[in-house]
């Protein structure tokens, strides 16, 4: 599998990141497959987050095995620095490690919520403290949302956070203004060498009903045309390092199958067929809340 340098952090990342988020309501025995799942295909970032249900304890047992062997990030959505510095030190211990590759602060998709990372007593100054103690390499930010790329320009201009994570689909640039500022995000990124990542490449739309037959909180992508288009177009913008795989285990495969697919595709192709699909749509319409 393709890898392509993290940024300054110099980590060369696959350009599929593992997901772990599809741990969070899966059995041990179900995460042991999938995280060997990923490591047969060449996968060596993983990224989970407190939040993830019991997704950093379905990863646990399995890091110390691998820790040389991968770049483990997590993620806080505390805002304040003592209750995130709790869940950092909580988080190393559900994983087994003393140490993760990266922190990153965790749904910041717009101003209010950056306000409270950022500002005097916010989490920002735990992370700070971890990377000063050894606990962690890097500093990231990630977020969700229509604000999201202009959110991370923001966050850039006030803190040199090492990585950012942030939404891109080609469903997501017909919103006004979203792809010029992804556009803007990405130039820099590629200024200051941080390194960027992309999340919801593989949605489709928000659920139309109550039934919901995967984990992901959107409607994914489903079939293999479709999923290998979205790779491809992602991966073709400038300056991404990677995308981190859905929320459900049993998406890993057609990920996967994608990455290494991608090759035959080029982008008008890539989003022709994804404008074939007439419920194509941001997952940020509706937000759960």
């Amino acid at each position: 599998m393709e890898t392509r340098r993290l940024g300054r952090l110099g980590h060369q990342s696959t350009v599929l990141i593992y997901g772990a988020a599809s741990l969070a309501t899966v059995t041990q025995d179900v995460a042991d497959r999938s995280v060997q799942e990923a490591l047969d295909a060449g996968i060596n970032h993983f990224d989970v987050a407190a939040s993830y249900g019991d997704a950093e304890l379905r990863l646990g047992p399995l890091v110390p095995a691998m820790r040389d062997r991968i770049f483990l990030a997590t993620k806080t959505g505390r805002r304040e620095v003592d209750n995130a510095w709790a869940e950092i030190n909580r988080s190393l211990e559900r994983l087994r490690t003393d140490h993760v590759d990266l922190i990153q602060m965790h749904a910041v998709g717009d101003l209010d919520e950056l306000d409270k990372v950022t500002g005097r007593g916010g989490s920002l100054e735990a992370a700070l403290r971890a990377r000063e103690e050894g606990l962690a390499g890097g500093i990231g930010i990630t977020g969700h949302g229509h604000e999201a790329p202009a959110t991370h320009l923001e966050a850039l201009r006030r803190f040199a956070f090492d990585t950012v994570l942030t939404p891109l689909n080609h469903a997501l640039t017909r919103q006004p203004g979203y792809l010029a500022a992804f556009d803007a995000l990405a130039a820099e990124t590629r200024r200051q060498d941080a390194g960027l990542m992309i999340i919801k490449s593989g949605a489709r739309r928000n659920w139309p009903g109550e039934e919901k037959p995967f984990t992901t909180w959107y409607e994914p992508l489903q079939q293999q045309e479709y999923i290998d288009a979205t790779v491809a177009w992602v991966l073709s913008r400038p300056g991404v390092v990677g995308i981190a795989t859905p929320s459900d285990v049993r998406l890993l495969a057609n990920f996967v199958q994608a990455e290494q697919n991608r090759e035959r595709w080029s982008v008008p192709d890539a989003e022709a067929v994804l404008d074939r699909d007439a419920q194509y749509s941001s997952p940020f319409i509706a937000m759960p809340i």
